[in-house]
């Protein structure tokens, strides 16, 4: 299933498409309902640009391309809002929007396809990916929503490295993978996803070991995964006045450069 596509807006295509780093940024905007209980689509923009990230994974959004309403196309309404162009994976409806995961992007996007990761009668998740290009090379941007319960996240977590999405031959650039994997305790997923890639240790970049929720965090619930091909060079939990207030989720942003030869890359 191909990913809705809005314009690029004001921004245009970033430095990184010339200069070979990229800055990625994961973020589950709770449908854009903050902890004072207000939806407020503005607000969740208003952190996004605070990052400043040449691409956005985002979680928990509201898509409804005819309707206009900031409060049901939460997507649009940010990504025009902020220049970016968008890239939509529907996982399920909800209050008569489409209802997924969102990747907003200054960089020129060459395929969009989203994976069902739904388990039994669980709620619909899935896993959206974007090729983007970035300095000449492809980057393979795969963001993912994995479900609560435990059983149903080692299903998801062993389709996710299957043939069908990470481990079929098809992937030819540098692979990232990024979102709320659900998962507070280290479960199947996260050791089948340690093991065929690198993973962002929050504790080195952050002096932190949780994450959510924001304010007082108990969980690690969000993740950064990258093939060798790229060097992490700088990251962040972005903790901002109106981030600890937006969301019940804090966005992650990490640096990367496009590594010369897998060799080079560390995290």
């Amino acid at each position: 299933m191909a990913g809705a596509s809005a314009g690029a807006g004001r921004l245009g295509v970033g430095a990184s498409a010339v200069t070979g780093s990229i800055r990625i940024a994961t973020y589950n905007i709770h449908k854009c309902r903050g902890l004072d209980r207000r939806v407020r689509p503005e607000r969740i923009a208003h952190v996004i640009a605070e990052l400043n990230a040449d691409v956005v994974a985002l979680q928990e959004v509201l898509h409804a391309p005819d309707d206009g309403d900031p409060f049901h196309d939460q997507a649009q309404f940010i990504a025009h809002l902020l220049g970016y162009s968008l890239h939509f994976g529907e996982n399920r409806r909800l209050r008569g929007a489409a209802y997924g995961n969102a990747t907003l992007t200054r960089l020129p996007v060459r395929f969009a396809r989203n994976y069902d990761l739904t388990w039994k009668h669980r709620e619909r998740r899935g896993c959206f990916r974007t090729d983007l290009e970035c300095a000449g090379v492809v980057l393979h941007l795969f963001n993912v929503h994995l479900g609560t319960s435990f059983l149903e996240r080692r299903r998801q977590g062993r389709k996710l490295v299957s043939d069908e999405v990470l481990g079929g031959g098809e992937l030819h650039g540098r692979v990232v993978v990024v979102g709320d994997f659900n998962e507070w305790t280290r479960g199947l997923a996260s050791r089948l996803m340690g093991e065929r890639y690198c993973s962002v240790d929050l504790r080195k970049h952050t002096r932190r070991r949780r994450s959510y929720p924001g304010v007082a965090p108990l969980l690690h619930l969000d993740h950064f995964y990258f093939d060798q091909g790229l060097r992490l060079e700088r990251f962040a939990l972005h903790r901002s006045r109106t981030a600890l207030l937006a969301s019940d989720h804090l966005p992650m942003v990490g640096e990367f450069r496009l590594a010369e030869s897998p060799a080079l890359a560390h995290i």
